[in-house]
């Protein structure tokens, strides 16, 4: 197991956060630490009030979860994490293994459903009773999208068995190669690849010469 990053460093990049206003991600990249690190050094700081690394415990050795109401709500609230970050998290000494048994003891499966941040639940049904009565044959469905060269979120997020993680992330996006198409009446019209993010100047140029 590698060795727990200093605490010299861990003060010198909280610092660099809190106090210079340096973002995330700069830090991240300053300090060669990532920034799901700098985001559990923050959250224990949070909890605890430092950012002290766990003790080594000897090999073989780890605490067990007795309270199993603190668990579940505990993984309710951290359930988007992976079960490293929620072992740093939990109170006690406790390792990745036994954090990812008790899950599954508690009937907590992996997944995660993604919706964008962006999203306007309102305009959406607003828009579904405008075309509620059209007919087939005159709806031509748009839809873009695409594979992006570098994504950190973790894609999976822990929950009862059954039901649905659901998470957001944003929708824009670089680096990314993207795919638009149209769909009308059983047949697929205009499929173009580019690379980039979809705006309105790139749809519209889809929609007057390709579609």
């Amino acid at each position: 197991m590698p060795a727990p990053y200093s605490y010299d460093l861990r003060q010198k990049v909280i610092n660099a956060i809190e106090l210079d206003g340096i973002p995330k991600t700069e830090a991240s990249q300053v300090f060669h630490v990532s920034r799901n690190t700098i985001n559990l050094w923050l959250q224990r700081k949070e909890h605890t009030g430092d950012f002290l690394p766990k003790p080594n415990r000897p090999p073989g050795h780890s605490h067990q979860i007795t309270d199993w109401h603190k668990f579940q709500a505990f993984a309710q609230e951290h359930g988007h994490k992976t079960s490293a970050q929620m072992a740093e998290l939990w109170d006690d000494d406790i390792s990745p293994r036994t954090i990812s048994r008790a899950l599954k003891k508690i009937g907590f499966t992996r997944k995660k459903t993604y919706g964008y941040q962006e999203r306007d639940e309102q305009q959406r049904e607003e828009f579904i009773a405008q075309i509620e009565h059209m007919e087939p044959e005159g709806l031509v469905y748009l839809d873009e999208a695409g594979m992006n060269s570098q994504d950190s979120d973790y894609p999976y997020g822990y929950c009862e068995e059954g039901q649905r993680f659901h998470a957001l992330k944003s929708g824009k996006r670089q680096g990314r190669v993207s795919y638009m198409a149209a769909w009308c009446y059983q047949q697929l019209l205009a499929p173009f690849t580019f690379e980039g993010c979809c705006n309105r100047t790139v749809f519209e140029l889809w929609l007057e010469f390709i579609l």
